[in-house]
């Protein structure tokens, strides 16, 4: 079987660690077994998606390196949720309730002071041609429900192992709204049906859905793809993610400077047995990918963690890399290469452009100190020039330890702390070096 599964986000908003995490593993499955990633853009609702998201979508998973192999709107297909909806009413599968958003809260608040589940009566199908016909009068418009066979429902999980889910303790699930908009439900099955789906992978709050669209499916003659229900994210608190947190938004982070491959590299081993490691090469993460590794427990998204990632991917990247990004901060190859050890975003080095070629305040902490290794600066810098500087100072001063190196940092840099002075020194020169030593600006 050639393995093809969907990524089937809605344009009504931004992607988030949550939804990408899904995207992901879908991904790496599929490149995994040769098969199928499709990008299917779940924008029935018409008034809330939007070109806007729909093209920022695109543009994260692009960024993140998450390519597809087939891609479809759901606003194109219209046509084809009708046929299903006019099979499953043909077949008394799907019929129309008349209760209003009032009428349906008050029955649930019964029902739970009673001590029953919340589920729907079913009151709907007693309703006789004549009653239809009242409330269709009263300018009532049908939502239209699927009727549930009320047994169980059961499916070999591929991470949560053999599931069942008992539709008897579900409410019939609402298919069509009142003003005639699909939901969710139908449009997912036909179209995993006609796309010929054959993995479901999917947060672990879909299990519910899974069993009630498992008779959807069999109903219009579809057989149910595999599925696979991961744990839920939460944060490093153990509290749930919202999807509306901005600063979890794909967009977000790639604003504030992370980098694709950090987020990738966590994601793809959160939830699972696995270490999380620096990697760039998608193909290495999804060559690793493994049902097996997933484990049940939800899954700790950590901001911490992912820069610390951001940063040792940094350290291991690289010029050649990220040349075409660097050249317009001013960052040349020996500076990359000098301050990458030290910083935890890309942008970190433009920093140091001005340590280098601008212009710096220098920290004078003992005056006759710093005149005295400014006179001991080589004219020629190059990779051995700060240990011969140091071992000058030192042996003139006296300085030994944080006493001979903080001070010297402090009169060239400005600064702290930083990247190693013996790769900073050869590229601020000796003429700059004597001055700052001497508690000029240059």
């Amino acid at each position: 079987m050639t393995v093809k599964v969907r990524f089937a986000p809605s344009p009504t908003g931004k992607l988030h660690v949550g939804n990408v995490r899904a995207a992901l593993w879908n991904w790496l499955f599929a490149r995994k077994s040769g098969g199928t990633f499709v990008l299917r853009i779940d924008d029935t609702d018409l008034e809330r998606s939007t070109k806007a998201f729909e093209d920022g979508i695109r543009a994260d998973l692009a960024w993140l390196g998450l390519d597809y192999d087939e891609t479809f709107s759901q606003s194109a297909r219209f046509a084809h949720y009708d046929a299903a909806r006019d099979k499953l009413i043909a077949e008394d599968l799907l019929y129309p309730c008349y209760e209003t958003a009032e009428e349906l809260d008050r029955k649930r608040k019964i029902q739970r002071a009673r001590g029953l589940p919340p589920v729907y009566d079913r009151a709907a199908l007693s309703l006789t041609d004549a009653q239809k016909a009242e409330y269709e009068a009263e300018g009532r418009k049908p939502h239209w429900r699927f009727k549930l066979s009320q047994s169980p429902v059961k499916w070999n999980d591929l991470i949560r192992g053999e599931t069942t889910v008992d539709t008897a303790s579900v409410s019939d699930p609402v298919l069509i709204r009142e003003d005639g908009m699909y939901l969710y439900t139908l449009p997912s099955c036909v179209d995993d049906i006609d796309s010929k789906i054959t993995h479901v992978m999917r947060g672990e709050d879909h299990v519910t859905n899974t069993g009630v669209q498992i008779e959807i499916i069999k109903a219009l003659g579809g057989e149910p793809p595999a599925f696979a229900h991961h744990s839920l994210l939460v944060g490093a608190d153990g509290q749930g993610l919202s999807k509306r947190l901005g600063s979890l938004s794909i967009e977000a982070m790639r604003e504030d400077g992370l980098e694709p491959a950090a987020i990738t590299s966590l994601l793809a081993k959160l939830g699972t047995a696995d270490p999380v490691l620096p990697q760039t090469d998608l193909m290495a993460l999804a060559e690793s990918f493994d049902f097996d590794r997933v484990g049940r427990a939800p899954a700790r998204f950590d901001m911490a963690e992912l820069e610390a990632l951001n940063a040792k991917i940094l350290h291991e990247t690289p010029y050649e890399k990220v040349a075409d990004r660097l050249r317009p901060l001013g960052v040349g190859e020996a500076l990359w290469e000098a301050v990458k050890g030290n910083i935890t975003r890309l942008k970190d080095a433009e920093e140091w452009v001005g340590v280098v070629d601008g212009e710096v305040d220098p920290v004078i902490e003992n005056a006759d100190f710093a005149s005295a290794a400014s006179e001991l600066v080589p004219d020629v810098l190059d990779q051995n020039s700060w240990e011969a500087f140091t071992n000058a100072v030192k042996e003139k001063t006296g300085a030994k330890g944080r006493n001979l190196f903080m001070p010297l940092r402090l009169a060239l840099t400005g600064r702290q702390r930083g990247p190693e002075m013996a790769a900073i020194f050869p590229l601020i020169g000796s003429e700059k070096a004597r001055a700052r030593l001497l508690g000029k600006r240059a």
